[in-house]
């Protein structure tokens, strides 16, 4: 018979050579050497803590030198009760070209690149323009007639059709120009414009008669 034996397992653990190297670096508490202290920096200041909201800074400083009297701000904004709103005819002033006055359809409030977009009429032909309020090309604008009612709709898209188009608005520019001229008030929402550019503009020209020069020796 064959006496069976139980079978033995031994495991040896092997240091590696660079825990022994580390082991040999060790020193205990009452050795004279000391071990390095390692340095721990404090993490930087987060940038949202110093300015939480950058764009709302970045605009209110952009608006600031482009309108710093804050005229223009306070004809768009929406917390003010006069304030221009869609249905009312404007007249805007640029340095680089005529005025121009039609019924503002639409406001798009954006901030620095807020604009209006007018729509009137020249050689009686629909015509719309885009203004930027804040630009700098933008000399004056001002609110030449208020609506009769307020507009039940945000963009008055419909002015488009022949229905609803409000057609040339010169005659009430030329009647706002006049009542303008004889009480001397400003323009608003920016520079004060000089007079005669927007009579220029909307007043019919005057036909100058010609006189026959034999005629006025005729009768001398």
């Amino acid at each position: 018979m064959v006496n069976s034996l139980p079978s033995l397992s031994v495991s040896y653990k092997q240091s590696s050579p660079r825990k022994a190297q580390l082991s040999s670096h060790v020193h205990s508490p009452g050795s004279d050497t000391h071990t390095k202290s390692i340095k721990v920096h404090a993490p930087p200041p987060s940038p949202i803590k110093k300015c939480p909201d950058p764009i709302s800074l970045l605009t209110a400083s952009q608006t600031t030198a482009l309108d710093p009297t804050g005229a223009r701000t306070r004809l768009f904004s929406r917390t003010n009760p006069e304030a221009a709103k869609v249905g009312d005819i404007l007249l805007v002033r640029t340095r680089s070209g005529d005025p121009f006055a039609g019924v503002c359809i639409n406001i798009r409030r954006r901030g620095i690149d807020t604009a209006i977009l007018l729509r009137g009429q020249l050689t009686r032909v629909g015509v719309e323009m885009w203004y930027k309020i804040y630009s700098p090309l933008v000399e004056a604008i001002e609110v030449v007639e208020r609506a009769r009612k307020r507009a039940r709709r945000a963009r008055l898209t419909y002015m488009r059709n022949v229905k609803h188009d409000r057609g040339n608005v010169e005659n009430v520019v030329r009647v706002y120009l006049r009542q303008k001229a004889a009480l001397g008030s400003g323009a608003v929402g920016g520079a004060k414009a000089e007079k005669k550019d927007g009579a220029k503009l909307f007043e019919p020209r005057k036909k100058v008669r010609k006189v026959n020069k034999k005629k006025q020796q005729m009768k001398k």
